[in-house]
């Protein structure tokens, strides 16, 4: 590794990344701006990139000299990452859409799922789709076990165990609080 690379590698330093699928692709290599949240040595003594891309929460861990990454001029200030209650969207990590609705597979294994939608219908087509998806028989998914209840999402912090958590015992009017459907393992 030369030095440039070590000196360019720095906490604040705007970005570009491209996932070495798009490096091998035929079409044009797809860039995504983002930022060095910091550095760390890997196991073989590499110095490694922790990079969060514009809009995501979590970062990726990356070798410094790794092609698909472009160090721009600008370093700036790492944002603070929004902490607290947060409404969830299909484009936010873990939560997918299905059926038109947003679901959250949750649990130790991703083995339950949370349905942001108070229609029963909605949750039961979403819960399948999802299943199907996974490859998992439909006929081992107990729909009769979809329960409706309030739920407020709320981020952790970057290095946590988990980006954020579900509280399925809120009350309609609790802040942020979203009508959904939850089915258990």
């Amino acid at each position: 590794m030369t030095a440039t690379l070590e000196n360019l590698a720095v906490t604040g330093r705007r970005i570009e990344f491209a996932y070495h699928r798009s490096l091998i692709d035929d079409t044009a290599t797809l860039w995504a701006p983002g930022i060095i949240t910091g550095t760390e040595t890997g196991l073989n003594g590499s110095l490694l990139a922790r990079v969060r891309l514009d809009g995501r929460r979590s970062s990726l861990t990356i070798p410094v000299a790794y092609e698909g990454l472009r160090y721009l001029d600008e370093v700036v200030t790492v944002p603070e990452l929004p902490m607290g209650r947060f409404l969830p969207t299909a484009d936010e990590a873990a939560f997918y859409e299905k059926a038109g609705v947003v679901i959250a597979p949750i649990g130790e294994d991703g083995e339950e799922l949370v349905i942001l939608t108070g229609d029963l219908g909605k949750a039961r087509a979403a819960a399948l789709a999802h299943a199907r998806d996974i490859d998992l028989d439909e006929d081992y998914i107990d729909l009769g076990a979809l329960k409706a209840a309030w739920a407020v999402f709320e981020w952790e912090p970057e290095d946590g165990e988990c980006l954020w958590t579900v509280r399925l015992d809120a009350c309609e009017g609790d802040d942020m609080a979203v009508r959904v459907h939850y089915l258990p393992a």
